[in-house]
């Protein structure tokens, strides 16, 4: 039986930074009775508490564990705290939410899922890039037969770490790669189950100590296990020059779709019916704006998709309204963590899809450091 429609939950966001784009989401929600907010940043906490008004306010991470006053903790942590905390949370007995990646060793991923099982409590990985209004748009499209037989995928994301924290410095790509392999997989409902993958680059010595990774970038191709499948992926986080992007392309038989700037819209091919006499079939170029989809929200978070976001100059991860966030995937990801939780079911993102997800990017960055040997990319099912 699921619990009662309108049943509050409450709920702990874990990390400032990048949380802060969340807490209000959440503190919108019509399922939250309260939200507290927690960073290790003293003056942080404070200064975001006291301007956007949350009152629950905590330090330390432990001590949400150790309260009962709390159902769920969606963690923005440090990428090299993912493994360890998601565990905790969950054997905390609260359900759990945590930024991308899940974690960056096969071991954490496995603990992860392991530990979900144990405590029968939700696990969501909240990966932006199956909730944008471009993949929307394009899971549409497939849902609707409008791709034909999908015959390839392709995925980039290019960033640029300078001046990041210092835990970024030197990772290597594929362990942050999720935001290019995860559209690919979703749409197609499919897993990676082996890869090989090379390093391209050189980066400099001070980056190369911290990981003992010395590839700027790194290029992969995924085996998946669907339909004679494969997919390419790029990532890169270092010393190469290229506006940020998270992009992905779809190739089928009947159209196709590619989505290269981020803040340009997706163009879309569509193939005529062949022609006797001619070589080729010919190919239509539309320019697609993808729309925003409030309606796939209750009307509490509807403005979070719809509204400019109100914006700390100072820090623009930290703004009321999120509209603008990851292409309007923030309150998607909140109401179905949330729903999840209520309804009792399975997030989309749950700790085995996130795990599959995950690991192909560890296992394409164990293939780049062998030379590009083929890595079997594990199951966790």
């Amino acid at each position: 039986m699921s619990i009662p429609a309108n049943h509050k939950l409450r709920v702990a966001v874990v990390g400032l930074r990048f949380g802060g784009a969340f807490a209000p989401i959440y503190h919108a929600h019509p399922n939250v009775e309260y939200v507290a907010i927690c960073d290790t940043d003293r003056e942080l906490l404070h200064k975001y508490g006291d301007k956007f008004g949350f009152e629950r306010r905590y330090e330390r991470l432990e001590d949400i564990l150790a309260s009962d006053e709390y159902d769920a903790v969606h963690l923005v942590s440090p990428i090299p705290l993912h493994g360890k905390q998601s565990v905790e949370v969950l054997r905390a007995g609260k359900h759990c939410a945590c930024t991308v990646p899940m974690a960056t060793t096969i071991e954490d991923l496995r603990a992860i899922v392991e530990a979900q099982r144990e405590t029968g409590l939700h696990y969501m990985m909240m990966e932006t890039a199956v909730y944008t209004y471009q993949f929307l748009y394009a899971q549409e499209m497939y849902r609707r037969g409008e791709f034909g037989r999908i015959q390839f995928l392709r995925g980039a994301h290019y960033q640029d770490m300078v001046n990041w924290p210092s835990y970024w410095m030197g990772l290597p790509p594929m362990h942050y790669a999720t935001h290019a392999i995860s559209p690919l997989l979703a749409l197609t409902g499919s897993r990676a189950t082996k890869v090989n993958c090379i390093g391209s680059g050189v980066m400099n010595d001070e980056l190369v100590r911290q990981y003992g990774n010395p590839y700027p970038v790194e290029s992969a191709l995924f085996q998946l296990d669907q339909d004679q499948l494969s997919a390419e992926v790029t990532r890169s986080l270092f010393q190469t020059t290229r506006p940020y992007m998270e992009s992905f392309n779809i190739y089928g038989e009947e159209a196709s779709l590619e989505w290269h700037m981020e803040d340009e819209p997706l163009r879309l091919f569509r193939t005529h019916a062949e022609v006797e006499g001619e070589r080729g079939r010919k190919v239509d170029t539309t320019i697609v704006k993808a729309p925003s989809r409030p309606d796939l929200l209750p009307p509490e978070l509807a403005e979070h998709i719809t509204s400019q976001a109100i914006l700390d100059p100072n820090n623009p991860h930290q703004s009321v309204l999120q509209g603008n966030g990851h292409h309007g995937s923030h309150p998607h990801l909140v109401h179905e963590f949330l729903r999840s939780i209520i309804e009792k079911r399975k997030p989309w993102i749950d700790a085995v899809t996130a795990a599959n997800w995950t690991a192909a990017g560890i296992c394409a960055h164990e293939s780049a450091m062998s030379g590009g040997r083929e890595v079997i990319i594990p199951s966790f099912e």
